[in-house]
């Protein structure tokens, strides 16, 4: 069975107190901790501290001013509660005296209420001779004392001076007796039972009497515990304040409580709960306060917060917008219905319209990504110049085709196996690139291709290298693939040495090169500039030590430094899909060690390094700064001209290409949108526009990217060349059905088919078409667009006949005799009847005879019968010219 409990709020309503107090007192005496006032203890707690309180002895130390004139009768004195209090009263105790001992109140006697006083009946006992007179105006100070100052102890007094009392809120205790009086003086009252209460609504009824005078040592003790008698006058207080009094002329207590339950007779405890339950409530107020400021400052610092940058860099939905701008859906609905625009919440817009939308809604629209890619750059850029060591210049060959670029190199290498002979058609068509060591100094060098379908090649040998040499033919001078060259080079920002070639031929002019030189402001050494021009002889290899002085010059001079120590990075110079290899990629390293093993991310093309070859085919284990390198590993053919870098791990490698991935599409799918209107466009200006459409596939990235290139350069009103697909390696079944699903050709730039794809290609009549020389794909594409042109027609006469003599047959037929004057008349053929020189029918000849036969046609010089259907008006000396309709080949795109 479970003991009784009971609340605290109970037990201190029993005990009088209130539910703070009792809660003290149970941690204190108890040790008992409650949390509030309905909390419950146990039966036996509530008694034990029931009897505690009322075993407290009645002689307790005195309470606090402020507590006294409120206890109750039936309550006992709590030492516990005047505890605190007590130390500071005891600090402003005055010195009592010795030789009066204490008044001792009777046990069992409670003492009479401060609140009220009994009735005065009779006559007050008058004074003798020598005692002191009622005062009947303002009382004044003993002795004409100044007031003292209560703040600290206050000092002895001596026998005839006044006595100190106690000030702690009740009177002190008597030792000896009360003093008897005389017959005239005030009698004695009993004090045995409880004293009848005061009436002190009214003023204080008049004193008859005179008031009995006291000896020096006889005077009665003042009672201090908060309140004193009311007097006829006012007294001034000790401090020389005037007390504050009521209307009725009575001293009020500085006590607020006091005041406020002045006369009334209410229950302390009720009331102490009632003030502990307001404050609890502006507790509560105050808090619900604090969190509302803190609810608005939260927002006002959510308002500062919000975000007025965004950043939109992809084909988003209309709710994927919303959710970015942080606005609504209705919000953007409505800009985009203002822009002309309906969509809905899961439709999606292209970047324009969803930039366009965010500056109108007020935000600022930022490229950051490219701003990043940028920070990122130049963060890798900070080098540690402690750490820097020499390395290889690399030199590129530029120049115009048959200029003898290739040659020169070979004559440089001074080996046998030369380039030229495996070129294709005697020209470069793809990118490479060579070391070469000179007295002990390694030099590489990358060879471009010349053809103007090679330009991009020609732009990114120019970003690789520290050094271009280009190379101008002496018979030929500078030609528009020189002059793009000088644009690549100077645009790269590198120096420029002039390699005059071709001088051993008979015609030719070195010094008109130099003068057409000046035309692109490079002057010559020799006339006074600073540029570097050597005279040489590929073939026959004149003045190539000198040439490759001027080389290793202009190279000291640049100060070519790298770090050796960091992770390889650089650029991709050309990349291949071999049978046996995969993925191919030819690699020149600008910065730092490449090793095998290593994870390499080129551009949206990443894998690991599962071997490194020399441009001599060997294989090596890592490779330095200025080192071209083929590696073997890649999951793709990565593109030309994309920078490659070496990551730390797997899991950076595939974040690093999800991310470009993503970005690749989205760049792919706002290409879509330009691409269909410009369709469009075309579709709208003429109404019969054909599609070219087109899958090309070539052995290198570069040879694919020219010829793709070259195609989308043929532009014709008429036709639209669509490239469906570029591919790296050879001919695949997957390409056939590909060509047969998009009506598109396929073109082989220096690849083979297999045989599965030629016996596909055969049934379903797919046109493959391949070429090894690039002059061909661009001639037989122009061909091919030419073709589908809308053909031109032309009306050629065949041959003229006079009308001699016209036969009528029937009612309304009629022939013409005629005779053939030029060419031959055929029949089914349109004719023309002309007379007086005006044309007057065009029509088909119906009938055509010779004599009585029909024939198909009649020769100059003889005589025929021409009639025409629905015409019969043919008079004699009329002409008859026959012609007819031929398409002309087009030779021109327009």
């Amino acid at each position: 069975m479970t003991a009784e409990k009971v609340r605290v709020y109970e037990l201190a309503k029993k005990l009088e107190l209130p539910n703070k107090e009792v809660i003290d007192l149970l941690a204190e005496k108890l040790k008992v901790e409650v949390k509030s006032h309905a909390s419950t203890i146990t039966k036996e707690e509530a008694d034990k501290l029931t009897n505690l309180i009322k075993s407290a002895p009645s002689a307790a130390p005195a309470k606090t001013k402020e507590a006294a004139p409120k206890v109750s009768p039936k309550a006992e004195v709590k030492p516990e509660k005047a505890q605190g209090p007590e130390v500071k009263s005891e600090e402003k105790q005055e010195v009592k005296r010795e030789d009066r001992p204490a008044f001792q109140p009777r046990d069992g006697a409670p003492r009479r209420p401060d609140e009220q006083r009994p009735p005065q009946t009779g006559q007050r006992p008058s004074y003798g001779p020598g005692q002191r007179p009622p005062q009947a105006g303002q009382r004044p100070s003993y002795d004409n004392r100044p007031p003292q100052d209560r703040t600290g102890q206050r000092p002895s007094y001596g026998p005839d001076q006044r006595p100190q009392y106690d000030r702690t809120g009740q009177r002190p205790p008597q030792a000896g007796q009360r003093p008897s009086y005389g017959p005239d003086q005030r009698p004695q009252y009993d004090r045995t039972g409880q004293r009848p209460p005061y009436d002190r609504t009214g003023q204080r009824p008049p004193q008859t009497g005179q008031r009995p005078s006291y000896g020096p040592d006889q005077r009665p003790p003042y009672d201090r515990t908060g309140q004193r008698p009311p007097q006829a006058g006012q007294r001034p207080s000790f401090d020389n304040k005037k007390p504050a009094t009521s209307r009725e002329g009575l001293e009020v207590s500085k006590d607020p409580g006091r005041r406020e339950n002045f006369g009334k007779k209410k229950d302390k405890h009720k009331e102490r709960e009632t003030v502990l339950s307001k404050e609890e409530k502006l507790e509560q107020i105050k808090l619900l306060e604090l969190k509302k400021k803190k609810r608005e400052l939260e927002e006002q610092e959510k308002e500062k917060e919000k975000i007025t940058d965004v950043v939109i860099s992809a084909p988003l939905t209309v709710g994927e917008l919303a959710s970015k701008l942080d606005s609504s859906m209705s919000d953007v609905i409505k800009q985009l219905m203002m822009s002309g625009i309906l969509a809905t919440v899961n439709q999606t817009i292209d970047t324009a319209t969803a930039k366009d939308v965010a500056e109108k809604l007020g935000f600022t629209v930022i490229e950051q990504l490219k701003e990043e890619e940028k920070e990122e750059e130049k963060e890798k850029e900070v080098i540690d110049e402690s750490k820097l060591q020499s390395r290889a210049p690399v030199v590129t060959i530029m120049g115009h085709v048959d200029h003898g670029k290739t040659t020169l190199l070979d004559s440089i290498r001074s080996i046998r196996h030369k380039i030229v002979n495996t070129e294709v058609g005697g020209i470069t068509q793809s990118i490479g690139a060579y070391t070469v060591r000179i007295d002990g100094k390694k030099i590489v060098f990358i060879d471009t291709p010349g053809h103007e379908a090679f330009t991009a090649m020609r732009a990114r040998g120019a970003q690789a290298t520290d050094v271009a040499i280009l190379v101008v033919a002496a018979d030929d001078g500078i030609m528009p693939q020189t002059a793009e060259a000088i644009s690549h080079a100077k645009a790269a920002k590198v120096p420029i040495i002039v390699a005059v070639n071709k001088i051993d031929k008979a015609d030719a002019d070195p010094d008109r090169v130099l003068q057409q030189l000046t035309e692109y402001n490079l002057v010559p050494e020799k006339w006074g500039g600073d540029t570097v021009c050597v005279e040489v002889s590929a073939l026959q290899g004149t003045n190539i030590d000198e040439l490759l002085e001027m080389i290793l010059l202009v190279s000291e001079m640049e100060n070519l430094k790298a770090d050796h120590a960091k992770n390889g990075t650089g650029v991709i110079i050309e990349a291949k899909l071999d049978k046996g290899k995969g993925a191919v990629a030819t690699l020149l390293v600008q910065e730092g060690v490449l090793k095998v093993g290593d994870y390499v991310v080129a551009g949206n093309v990443a894998g690991k390094v599962r071997a490194l070859l020399s441009d001599e085919g060997e294989r090596i284990n890592e490779a330095g700064p200025s080192t071209p390198v083929e590696i073997l590993g890649l999951t793709e053919v990565p593109q030309s001209g994309d920078r490659f870098e070496v990551v730390r791990s797997d899991k950076e490698m595939k974040t690093i290409i999800s991310q470009r991935k993503e970005e690749e599409r989205t760049t792919r799918l706002e290409a879509i949108a330009p691409t269909q209107i410009r369709k469009e466009m075309i579709l709208q200006t003429q109404q019969e526009t054909k599609d070219l459409n087109i899958i090309i596939k070539a052995n290198t990235h570069g040879s694919a990217e020219a010829v793709s290139a070259a195609a989308q350069q043929l532009v014709s009103k008429q036709i639209f060349v669509k490239i469906v697909h570029i591919g790296i390696g050879d001919i695949s079944e997957a390409d056939v059905m590909l060509a047969d699903a998009s009506n598109a050709i396929i073109i082989g730039f220096a690849v083979k088919e297999d045989a599965n794809a030629l016996r596909i290609a055969t049934n379903v009549g797919v046109d493959i078409r391949k070429y090894d020389i690039i002059y061909q794909v661009l001639d037989d594409i122009e061909k091919t667009m030419l073709g589908l042109l809308q053909p031109e027609f032309k009306e050629v006469e065949t041959g003229t006949a006079e009308v001699r003599q016209v036969f009528s047959i029937g009612k309304t037929a009629k022939i013409a005799g005629c005779y053939v004057l030029d060419g031959k008349i055929i029949r089914n053929k349109t004719a023309k009847v002309i007379r007086d020189g005006k044309e007057i029918h065009k029509g088909v000849i119906d009938q055509l005879k010779r004599f009585k036969d029909d024939v198909k046609e009649v020769a100059s010089g003889y005589e025929c019968g021409i009639s025409f259907s629905k015409f019969n008006d043919i008079q004699e000396g009329d002409l008859i010219k026959v012609s007819i309709i031929e398409e002309i080949e087009r030779e021109v795109l327009v």
